[in-house]
């Protein structure tokens, strides 16, 4: 039946005063029932009148009503000219107030919601895993028969969120081999590893588990203690032996209890956790650490000391299996007897290295090609073989693609500059004057320059930038930059630099408010940072997509001259040879500090050798920089 004018005439003045949003038909109906059954027109049944405001609560708003009910606005206009009582309808004051209360009331409570929403801590995504498993799997792990080190995991899943990662998977990890496990940016690598290392994926019990994070975290932890947290079993034990001796100090302490702390004293003891931290210190002092660097926290080391760290962290436990994730082919053709390859939401294993996994793959495809193309001969069909095994590693058309794509990344439509445009003019500079890093430090660079930092870690290689950028200032000598120059800057802890409590599109906003959404969306876009990924916060982000949106955000105000610290640590390979080709169109100047082979052969064509508290220039790129140490390790009877 149609909602009658008399009604509705009752009740506009209620739902405009509130002006809230009701959030179902029950808000509804405890504002403004009680002041229909009032009423004495004939929607006296209940039911009846909870229709009605399931009617009203159909619309956008309150004042939509009027608009999208099915009455005559004239006949309206005149009814609500008339008195009530020339109506016939009879209102309750007193339920009218009380109806204009509730309402009121329910706005002051939505607003303190919403103020609560703006405010409350930030909730991240969380990842999980599910697998199949036989009640007899689990009847032999718990048995401890058949101890075997090897790791077979079947049928599992993996998501973040929403997001599937892993569907239907499978993984073996044969004992004493070495995995490296590859795929390109956010895709689930990072995460697959903390599924492992939570055990949310069934991993045999008696397998000691050690997880190293991609970077070890620059915070207030000291680099010897760093290395003991590694070994989360004893990590454990401690903690609970701390908790019982402080119940049984305190007298709250249960028998059980006790009996629990022997246990954990008698596997202390078993496991030689006295000893753990000599021998982790024997370790740090193999990787370089002095007695005086082991006390230092870790935020007080730059990148390549922290990776010495997270190697030490590795070394700390035995060495059985290994599974890591790298993007530096040069490292897991050295290191890994086995590629899995992360693609299409499923794991894939290859003997050998990577140059036999891309070897491998390639003859792989081409032959599921050839048997494909036999059996279907239309176009449409050809289209889904190419959609479906897209991830070939060639991928020549997406590869252009990208590679097009990031070329306009680096825009150049700005003035050319005179040289000198950075300059360093025998420049002094020590953090502490027991330490001088530099002594008569002079280099300049320009918009032609291509130039990789090189040298050992600890030479100063970050402190030599920020002297370039100006953060630092000369104990001696002259900086000197070109009014003009506009350095970006890429920082090997960007991650440190961005706001991980905002989402991406924020971030941009905040750093350079004024534009429209639909700038920051398309700026992100370039660097694969689209959709929903725009929108989720910066923390639920894996390594490689921070790093994208580090560097959307350092060429948004289109700089003249990059400098970059180890911007490859987290990127795919694929990304790398774009970036690659993006510098090299680049019409600036590059100064960067990398460990990656790959780039700096593609990139560079001057190296700058940070040693002895100076600087060497070397002409001819990387392999001339090889050459010489190869010479020096010759001379020295190393070769």
């Amino acid at each position: 039946d149609e909602l009658e004018p008399i009604f509705l005439s009752c009740v506009i003045g209620v739902l405009d005063c509130g002006g809230a949003e009701f959030e179902d038909g029950e808000e509804v109906y405890d504002a403004i029932g009680g002041l229909l059954q009032g009423s004495s027109a004939d929607c006296k049944n209940e039911d009846d009148i909870r229709d009605i405001c399931q009617q009203i609560n159909g619309h956008a708003a309150s004042k939509q009503v009027l608009l999208d009910t099915p009455v005559q606005l004239s006949q309206i206009s005149a009814e609500c000219g008339k008195s009530a009582g020339d109506l016939g309808l009879t209102v309750d004051a007193r339920k009218l107030e009380k109806a204009e209360a509730k309402l009121k009331q329910k706005q002051g409570r939505r607003n303190e919601r919403d103020s609560q929403k703006t405010t409350s801590p930030l909730v991240l995504e969380e990842a999980s895993a599910s697998q199949a498993s036989s009640k007899k799997d689990s009847r032999v792990d718990l048995s401890g028969k058949n101890r075997t080190y090897d790791i077979r995991i079947e049928n599992f899943d993996v998501s973040f969120g929403e997001r599937s990662l892993l569907q239907g998977a499978e993984l073996s990890l044969s004992t004493g081999r070495r995995y490296g496990l590859i795929g390109r940016n956010g895709l689930g690598k990072t995460t697959l590893l903390k599924m492992l290392a939570s055990r949310s994926l069934r991993v045999p019990a008696h397998i000691t588990i050690l997880h190293v994070e991609q970077e070890v975290a620059g915070d207030d932890t000291g680099a010897l203690q760093s290395v003991l947290e590694s070994d989360t079993v004893r990590e454990g034990l401690l903690t609970e032996e701390r908790l019982l001796n402080a119940r049984i100090a305190n007298g709250t302490a249960e028998g059980m209890e006790t009996v629990r702390l022997s246990e954990i004293y008698a596997k202390l003891e078993e496991i030689e956790a006295d000893k753990a931290p000599a021998r982790a210190s024997i370790i740090l002092c193999g990787l370089g650490f002095s007695p005086k660097m082991q006390t230092l926290t870790t935020k007080e080391f730059s990148g390549g000391w922290r990776m010495r760290l997270a190697l030490a962290r590795a070394l700390f436990t035995w060495q059985t299996t290994i599974l890591v994730v790298s993007h530096d082919r040069n490292f897991l053709n050295a290191v890994v007897t086995d590629i899995i390859h992360l693609h299409s939401q499923r794991l894939e294993s290859y003997r050998g290295d990577y140059e036999n996994f891309v070897k491998t793959k390639e003859d792989r495809l081409k032959n599921q090609q050839r048997e494909y193309e036999a059996q279907f001969q239309y176009r449409e069909h050809i289209q889904v073989f190419i959609d479906r095994f897209r991830y070939n590693a060639n991928r020549a058309a997406q590869v252009q693609s990208k590679l097009k794509l990031l070329e306009k990344l680096f825009p150049d439509n700005f003035e050319k500059l005179s040289p000198p445009v950075l300059q360093l003019d025998e420049v002094e500079f020590y953090y502490n004057t027991d330490q001088r890093l530099f002594t008569q430090l002079s280099v300049s660079a320009d918009l032609e320059s291509r130039i990789c930092i090189v040298g050992e870690n600890g030479a100063g290689k970050s402190t030599m930038l920020k002297l370039l950028m100006g953060e630092l200032t000369p104990v001696n000598g002259i900086r000197h930059a070109h009014r003009n120059l506009k350095i970006g800057y890429f920082s090997q802890h960007h991650v440190d630099q961005l706001d991980l409590n905002v989402c991406s599109i924020e971030l941009l906003l905040n750093k350079f408010p004024g534009r429209n959404e639909e700038e920051y969306r398309h700026q992100l876009g370039g660097y694969g940072i689209t959709g929903e990924l725009a929108t989720r916060p910066v923390a639920s982000l894996s390594g490689g997509q921070k790093s994208r949106v580090a560097f959307a955000q350092m060429t948004m105000p289109c700089p003249n001259f990059y400098i970059l610290d180890e911007p490859t640590n987290h990127l795919d390979m694929e990304t790398i040879e774009a970036l690659a080709k993006a510098l090299n169109k680049f019409k600036g100047g590059v100064v960067l500090v990398s460990h990656d082979e790959r780039l700096i052969r593609l990139v560079c064509r001057e190296l700058w050798v940070c040693e002895h508290g100076n600087v060497r220039r070397v002409e001819g790129g990387f392999d001339e920089y090889r050459d010489i140490l190869q010479e020096q390790f010759r001379k020295e009877g190393y070769l």
